[in-house]
């Protein structure tokens, strides 16, 4: 079933930064980049390493531990694009962000 959880507060996400966020326990990390807002697993597909403490360039996600390297508009290594992040569909609604996620 999918559900509509509350992420963040709209207004607290920085363009260009990253947001970590736990909806409902989730590892759910917010990019707000090109004025849009993305939403993805805080979790490296490598070895778990929190995707939080990476660095972003454009719409490009890095990876701390080993530079593994993502597109935070769909979650795809940026070297085997059959590898990806989960990623989450964003609802944006009264000043708040919301992820859609299957529970």
């Amino acid at each position: 079933m999918t559900e509509l959880l509350e992420a963040a507060e709209l207004e607290k996400l920085e363009e260009g930064r990253l947001r970590p966020a736990w909806p409902r326990g989730l590892p759910v990390l917010l990019v707000k980049t090109g004025g849009a807002v993305y939403a993805l697993e805080n979790r490296c597909a490598h070895m778990g390493c929190p995707l939080a403490a990476g660095s972003l360039d454009g719409y490009t996600l890095q990876c701390p531990c080993h530079d593994w390297r993502f597109d935070v508009r769909d979650g795809s290594f940026l070297d085997a694009p059959e590898l990806r992040l989960r990623t989450y569909a964003v609802v944006i609604q009264d000043g708040k962000v919301f992820i859609k996620a299957d529970l």
